[in-house]
């Protein structure tokens, strides 16, 4: 079964267009390092919730959006290299200039337990 990196960030609604555009640059790199898909979605409905929710979890300012995205492997070990071999390629390296604040970034691995679907 795949495995998936998951990614929630805050961008600032001025910022879609440079956000959508890095993340087609970033969404090509990935795919070269093995990605099978990558999908980004841009906050249409995120509802304030009672102990915790989206916006909370990054931080989000008034005049940002959440967006969620994330990105489908092979497997673990795939992404594992990739990640190993991305260290020492210098398109990896970060930009001095974000569409977004990357210090409210959260992301993490997992294991699919459950796929229904196409």
């Amino acid at each position: 079964m795949h495995y998936v990196q998951g990614f929630v960030v805050p961008v600032p609604e001025q910022q879609r267009d440079a956000y959508r555009s890095m993340a087609e640059q970033a969404a090509a790199f990935f795919i070269e390092y093995g990605a099978i898909r990558l999908v980004e979605a841009w906050g249409d409905e995120i509802p304030d919730g009672k102990v915790t929710d989206f916006k909370r979890s990054v931080q989000a300012q008034d005049d940002e959006v959440v967006v969620f995205a994330w990105i489908e492997w092979p497997d673990k070990a795939t992404c594992e290299a990739a990640a190993k071999r991305m260290e020492s390629d210098e398109r990896f390296k970060m930009p001095t200039e974000m569409p977004f604040d990357g210090k409210r970034m959260i992301w993490a691995g997992f294991t699919p337990f459950l796929d229904i679907g196409q």
